[in-house]
């Protein structure tokens, strides 16, 4: 019966800890959502340099990489 009980005393402290973790973001958000938002022209600013350089890197390499001789496929 001791299992029992120390099942739920851990799910109670599960069920705790959520409605902490809830109150504590909530709380968290509201209180710093000015300074959240702020920043977020910035990131916006930011994110075209990071996508040039990391979605754009492979431009022309594909014709260069992939040299198809033409003559390659035909009976001698």
């Amino acid at each position: 019966m001791s299992d029992q009980h120390e099942t739920r005393h851990i799910t109670k402290a599960r069920w705790v800890l959520y409605g902490f973790l809830a109150v504590a973001g909530f709380f968290m958000f509201t209180e710093h959502r000015a300074h959240l938002l702020g920043i977020l022209p910035y990131l916006l600013l930011l994110a075209c340099p990071l996508m040039h350089l990391f979605m754009h890197h492979g431009h022309g390499e594909g014709q260069h990489a992939h040299h198809h001789d033409s003559s390659e496929g035909e009976p001698k």
